[in-house]
């Protein structure tokens, strides 16, 4: 469908000429802090530099298109924008540069993620929602190619949610819905599976989404005829363009070095996203690189002389310097003055946040050169430290590193000795660390008091003579409870909406709730942990249900590189408390059957990661979960849903505690820990070894990220002195994290008189059936003959050989 420029939305030459001349301040100065931002990369005061230079004016014309309320979810180019936006001033750029570790120096994520990584606060200081429809809005940047796109696609559906579901209080969120989300990537990235994936989503979804990509005919050295399909991003798409009959995409076409154009098309990008929720793609064609890719190589490497002076002759701030001098909006010497002034600008303020960043170090190194004086004239070996002290006041950029290192290599020269000026060094080097360790380790989870670890256990009631039914049944009657309860809570995946999900486990939930809030979802499991992401961000409490453990693979870098790491990057300036529903262990087969814990218990720090025993146990970490604002992921038990459990008499209100094992059958010989399916064996193995008078206490761990955050397991030890971790994941996966923690973090070892043993899945995937899963996991005989070995070490008179 071809689109008429509305005459009234047209920029008259006056409107033009009011916003010409800040626009090309905004330009010139973005460029600068490109040029020098380069030079202190070069100068080694910053470790690495990719700067948004070239991209200037299509990034002004977004920001006049860009209202309060809307989201940007982009990448590490759009620096031009940020500033056109009033978000990123030329000091805060270079304190990102220098990763100033300050969050009100450095706003964008107190130095944690690498320069042209931006992101606003959406959050006040007790944790709760900042009005986010008086504030234009951006979520925190990542660095991986295209993994900005999957979270781009909940920030648009939020604002479909909140236009279709009025029940919703929505009043700091969304007005009507007429928010858009608008995303950014380079030409190159539209080549992975993510961004693919959100553009078929979004367009089933029919979202208000704007997706500009920055096509300057590279990735990196690899040039667009190896990175895309007739090299242009816009032609193969023609297919999403929508029609008079069928939805899809408003797609364009710009040159970015066209001030009026790119204006043009904005504001109608924006119009028709905004009004309609009709997703729209504008290819930003003809940009240029003026500086390269980043500070890690040059573009004249691999670019031809022919192409460097074209992209000199297009360079896009060039051309609209051209072009205001044509149009005679201002003359040569204005430009020249403002040009010279801006450069000044950036100048100082560099030199501001250079001496800023320093400042701190500066004032520990003094106190710390007086506390070395000190120690030297205490010591025998005055001369190596003073060495060191020499070595100290030499530092003239000196770094927290620096200063905290040295201190500590004094040290080692003062070993036996007891003095005041050692207790001295001793105590600054514990307070430094003390107080810059959380400078960098902070906010992985929330710190605030109602984090999920702090809501409190909700046990089960029940009845004298309890109702028994299928897990599945108390999971939907949970549910149920739960939507009812929270109009901002929605769950979407494949097969969750019309049959209620693949266990029946959401069985008539959608025609209660309508099909927006119980929502079926085509195959494509990345971008449903991005719809989860988005609306989470944006206040909702969704749900993402990825239909098999195995599944989560697919989704995993979205989770890992982004929901893993949002509430740590932005310092807890933001917060996303989706919880991603899933389902495995023990089935019988390589697929959907195997343990992926030991990948995921490393690649999900800042997510918590839950495996209920039971259904009872998994409704209660939903319950626990809603109570709190932070992200997790909970593993039901596949094989349990048709299992009878007594249904409890509090369902909606029981809450299962996060962090906390569950001491499920009391011993004296052994502590067995498991959890999850393979628990249930566990325990029937408990059973039969009483029978030969073994008495194992079995712990259930509940929650695998935190694990036993009150020792407890510990506690077991210190009585039964043996220790055995049954986990169907494969050798050294979570068995062997299960075991360090117990070991180490709880120091368990010194209650140990036997060897601590983990009885673990095969190496490999299990076979298929019920023979396969027989010989592939652990099952009950291989419980029992391994605490009966343990035992039979112990004492052999009692438990004699059993072959």
């Amino acid at each position: 469908m071809k689109i008429q420029l509305d005459p009234e939305k047209e920029l008259s030459f006056n409107d033009f000429k009011t916003q010409i001349i800040e626009d090309y301040r905004i330009a010139v100065l973005s460029r600068e802090c490109s040029i020098l931002g380069r030079r202190e990369v070069l100068t080694g005061k910053a470790k690495f530099g990719i700067f948004g230079d070239g991209k200037e004016l299509p990034q002004l014309a977004m920001a006049r298109a860009f209202k309060d309320g809307d989201f940007r979810s982009g990448y590490y180019r759009d620096q031009t924008f940020m500033m056109a936006l009033g978000l990123l001033t030329p000091k805060a750029f270079f304190h990102g540069l220098y990763a100033t570790p300050y969050i009100d120096k450095e706003p964008m994520s107190a130095g944690r993620q690498m320069g042209g990584h931006f992101g606003t606060h959406s959050l006040n200081p007790d944790g709760s929602w900042k009005n986010l429809l008086n504030q234009p809005n951006s979520s925190p940047d990542i660095s991986p190619t295209a993994g900005q796109m999957p979270r781009l696609l909940g920030l648009a559906q939020a604002s479909k949610i909140y236009r279709h579901i009025p029940e919703i209080e929505s009043a700091l969120f969304s007005d009507n819905g007429n928010e858009v989300a608008w995303g950014t990537i380079g030409n190159a990235s539209t080549s992975e599976g993510h961004f693919f994936e959100t553009l078929n989503a979004a367009g089933v979804l029919q979202v208000p989404m704007v997706i500009s990509v920055w096509d300057d005919a590279y990735g990196i050295s690899v040039p667009a005829k190896y990175q895309t399909t007739k090299e242009n991003i816009s032609e193969i798409l023609k297919g999403f363009q929508r029609t008079e009959t069928e939805q899809g995409y408003e797609i364009f076409r710009v040159n970015g070095w066209d001030y009026t154009a790119l204006i043009h098309t904005y504001e109608n990008a924006a119009d028709i996203a905004r009004d309609s929720h009709v997703p729209v793609l504008i290819h930003v064609r003809e940009l240029t690189q003026p500086q390269g890719h980043s500070t890690s190589g040059s573009h004249e490497r691999y670019k031809s002389q022919q192409r460097l002076e074209w992209e000199r002759e297009h360079d896009c701030n060039l051309k609209f310097r051209g072009w205001i001098l044509e149009n005679k909006i201002a003359e040569e010497e204005e430009l020249q003055i403002l040009e010279k002034a801006l450069k000044k600008e950036v100048r100082l303020a560099k030199k501001d946040a250079w001496t800023e960043f320093l400042e701190p170090q500066k004032i520990e190194q003094k106190k710390l050169i007086a506390l070395m004086r000190a120690l030297g004239d205490s010591s025998p070996n005055k001369a190596f430290i003073e060495r060191l002290t020499n070595d100290i006041i030499a530092l003239e950029e000196p770094l927290k590193r620096d200063l905290h290192s040295k201190a500590r290599k004094a040290l080692r020269y003062v070993l036996g000795e007891t003095h005041p000026a050692k207790e001295a060094l001793l105590n600054w080097v514990q307070e430094y660390r003390t107080i810059s360790q959380p400078l960098y380790s902070s906010h992985l989870y929330s710190e605030l008091e109602g984090k999920a670890t702090n809501v409190p256990e909700v046990v089960p009631q029940y009845d004298s003579n309890p109702e028994m039914a299928d897990g599945r049944i108390i999971l939907r009657d949970n549910f149920d409870l739960l939507f009812a309860r929270h109009p901002e809570a929605l769950i979407f995946g494949e097969d969750s909406g019309t049959i209620g999900d693949v266990n029946q486990g959401l069985e008539g939930l959608q025609k209660k709730y309508g099909s927006l809030r119980i929502a079926d979802t085509g195959i494509r499991e990345a971008t449903i942990m991005g719809q989860g992401i988005g609306m989470a961000l944006r206040g909702l409490r969704p749900i993402a249900e990825i239909q098999y453990l195995d599944y989560v693979l697919y989704g995993l870098q979205t989770l890992s590189d982004d929901l893993a790491t949002i509430h740590y990057r932005s310092v807890g300036k933001q917060k996303a408390p989706l919880i991603v529903r899933t389902r495995g262990h023990r089935l019988e087969g390589i697929w959907h059957s195997g343990s992926q814990m030991g990948a995921l218990i490393h690649l999900l720090r800042g997510i918590y990661l839950l495996v209920p025993r039971n259904m009872t146990k998994a409704a209660g970490f939903y319950n626990t979960l809603m109570k709190s604002d932070e992200p997790g992921l909970i593993v039901e038990s596949l094989n349990g849903y048709r299992l009878k459990e007594p249904v409890p008499l509090n369902l909606g209100e029981l809450c299962t505690p996060v962090g906390r094992v569950e001491i499920v059958r009391e011993g004296t010989d052994i502590t067995i820990v498991s959890y999850g399916s393979t628990f249930r064996i566990v325990m029937q193995a408990a059973r039969e070894l009483q029978e030969v008078g073994i008495d194992a206490e079995v712990i259930d761990a509940q929650t695998l990220l935190p694990f036993d955050i009150d020792h407890r397991t510990v506690v077991s030890l210190q009585k039964t002195n043996r220790l055995l971790i049954v986990d169907e994941d494969v050798p050294g996966g979570c068995a062997a994290y299960l075991l360090q923690h117990i070991l180490e973090e709880q120091g368990g070892y010194q209650y140990l008189d036997s060897a601590p043993r983990t009885l673990t899945a095969r190496a490999h995937r299990p076979a298929y059936a019920s023979d396969g899963d027989y010989f592939s996991k652990p099952s009950l005989e291989d419980i029992f003959e391994k605490v009966y070995s343990i035992m039979h070490e112990v004492r052999p008179a009692d438990f004699p050989p059993l072959s």
